[in-house]
């Protein structure tokens, strides 16, 4: 199975990260992707900052994948998460997940981005149009109840 997990400043192409997992493979019948966008969240953010353990970070995302690989019947997954100031409409992160069949590239791309929601080492500060640095970002309860679900 090919794993890919990159944390990194610049963007991403989800086509060509796409075409790197599925090159020459003819056994993948489904890849789901979902990559996560910066809101502006109502007009009033300029940016969101995101921090990181570089080597922890990677492990934690590394755990979990395997995780999901042997929860699920998967061919490859990729997982690019930014870190630095992302602005509004800038990609923040990228799950791709490829199997033989669509049930289990999505269920297991849910699953890897209910973990990036609730519990990847990452922190996140929001950066303020009027110039200040907002808060530190906390994960809503809804985040966590999803998941809850997979025990």
């Amino acid at each position: 199975m090919i794993v890919s997990i990159r944390i990194q400043a610049e963007s991403f192409d989800v086509a060509a990260e796409t075409a790197a997992l599925t090159d020459g493979r003819a056994d993948i019948g489904a890849v789901v992707a979902f990559t996560g966008l910066c809101r502006d969240e109502g007009g009033r953010l300029s940016a969101l900052e995101l921090e990181h353990y570089p080597g922890m970070a990677e492990a934690e995302i590394g755990r979990i994948a395997v995780q999901a690989a042997e929860r699920w019947p998967l061919h490859g997954l990729t997982v690019i998460h930014r870190f630095g100031k992302i602005r509004p409409g800038d990609e923040i992160v990228l799950v791709l997940t490829a199997s033989s069949h669509r049930r289990a590239a999505f269920e297991a791309a849910e699953f890897l981005m209910d973990y990036l929601k609730t519990q990847a080492p990452f922190w996140k500060r929001e950066h303020l149009k009027d110039g200040t640095a907002g808060t530190w970002v906390e994960a809503k309860g809804m985040d966590d109840e999803a998941a809850e679900r997979w025990g």
